[in-house]
């Protein structure tokens, strides 16, 4: 499929138009929703609540350690790098597995188990160390649920409502990343500043998300005929995955080197002078906006074609990146985040639709290992290149930069072929 740069911006207006002014679109929107199955409603809920809980401890974790504990920013910096490291390496391993044993909602749920089993350990633990296995087995928990849990959804779901099944997920997840920060703000301040307090209260939610796992999702039904497994992580294995879901990966992969860390958007703010008590505000600003897009999105790549929606998701991307080159102002600022929070819209669940689109049933688990992967250390390349840059030029030089990954997947999203631009 062969698409210019005007023909991603007609498809967005066009796209937007249709949205606001037909009423058969958002019956559409609605229909998406009925047909997303009971299940994959719950999963979602059950990565809100973990998130809620998760980041109420991780938005509090850092200062909990250098004022509490005393630790460097360093160590701090050490403990992030590790505990996000050990999560993408697991993805794989876990993915495969899920293929081998073929019970997806076993894996997922362990790693659901270790997350909300660590989270009594952060108001308990009397030294750094505790915190760092807490930490560590938390992120190990996650490694092992994420694709498990994707493949599940593409299980569940039907092909033509995988685009609104993926973005509802990453909806309600999203709800979390931004409510559990909130929360722990003003749990903070009723309990004088007490982290310990709040640390017991994020324990709640983290168990009903388990609880829900365990109880209210169902693997789907599977042929009662014996299953033909080999070892997925194999060259026999991986091999069997098609060269579309490997272009997928690559474009998948490219578009995340353009996609840094949003702590970037927060030293950005922070260089235009927002008060550093309400810096933490774009990243809910980000968050709001991403949560509120995300279904509608991935309920639009279920009726057009994947490729157009992640085009219109790299546009927002290099919008974003182009908006916070230039802009000095806090209003512009607001502009950049908004549309950095619509391109994780466009482009999050799109691509968690396409994997499923492109891999074949049996190796589901092994493909989102492998994607989480892949984009997981892209991640952090492009935090690192992101760092150099701002080092080097300043501020517009990272995102300069990353316009100019934007741009290069941008192309190569030009490149898939037409067959695979329509989900199913």
């Amino acid at each position: 499929m062969r698409k210019s740069l005007a023909d991603y911006v007609r498809v967005a207006f066009s796209s937007m138009k249709v949205e606001l002014r037909d009423s058969t679109q958002r019956k559409s929107l609605a229909k998406g929703l009925g047909k997303v199955p009971l299940s994959v409603w719950t999963l979602g809920f059950v990565s809100m609540l973990m998130d809620i809980s998760s980041e109420m401890i991780h938005a509090l974790l850092p200062l909990y350690l250098v004022t509490v504990l005393g630790t460097s920013t360093l160590t701090v910096g050490i403990i992030e790098g590790v505990a996000e490291a050990t999560a993408s390496i697991t993805k794989i391993f876990s993915g495969a597995l899920s293929d081998w044993l073929g019970k997806r909602k076993l894996l997922a749920a362990f790693g659901y188990g270790l997350a909300a089993f660590t989270k009594p350990i952060f108001p308990l633990a009397p030294t750094v160390g505790w915190l760092v296995l807490a930490r560590f087995v938390d992120r190990i928990g996650k490694g092992i649920r994420g694709a498990p849990r994707d493949a599940l959804i593409a299980d569940l779901t039907p092909s033509d409502a995988r685009g609104a099944s993926f973005g509802l997920r990453q909806a309600l997840d999203t709800v979390g990343a931004f409510a559990g920060p909130l929360l722990a703000i003003g749990l903070m301040w009723l309990t004088l500043d007490s982290f310990r307090a709040v640390f017991w209260v994020a324990v709640i939610p983290a168990f009903f998300s388990l609880l829900l796992i365990l109880f209210a999702v169902r693997d789907p039904q599977r042929p009662v005929s014996p299953r033909v497994v080999i070892m997925p992580i194999s060259r026999g294995g991986l091999g069997r995955l098609p060269w579309a879901y490997w272009f997928v990966v690559t474009v998948a992969t490219v578009l995340t080197l353009a996609r840094f860390s949003e702590a970037f958007l927060i030293l950005k703010a922070q260089n235009v002078g927002v008060a550093v008590t309400l810096v933490p505000f774009v990243l809910v600003l980000m968050n709001v906006v991403y949560a509120l897009a995300a279904y509608p999105a991935g309920s639009l790549s279920d009726r057009r074609d994947r490729t157009t929606i992640l085009g219109i998701g790299l546009l927002l991307l290099i919008g974003a990146d182009a908006v916070l080159v230039w802009t000095e102002s806090v209003l512009g600022i607001a502009l950049g985040v908004a549309l950095w929070g619509l391109h994780m819209a466009f482009t999050q669940g799109v691509l968690s639709a396409f994997v499923a689109d492109t891999a074949p049933e049996e190796l589901r688990g092994t493909a989102y290992g492998v994607f989480n992967l892949a984009t997981g250390v892209a991640m952090l390349f492009a935090s690192v290149i992101a760092g150099a840059s701002w080092d080097a030029v300043g501020p517009r030089g990272t995102f300069a930069a990353g316009l100019c990954f934007g741009v290069l997947a941008l192309v190569g999203l030009r490149m898939i072929p037409k067959r695979l631009a329509r989900p199913g």
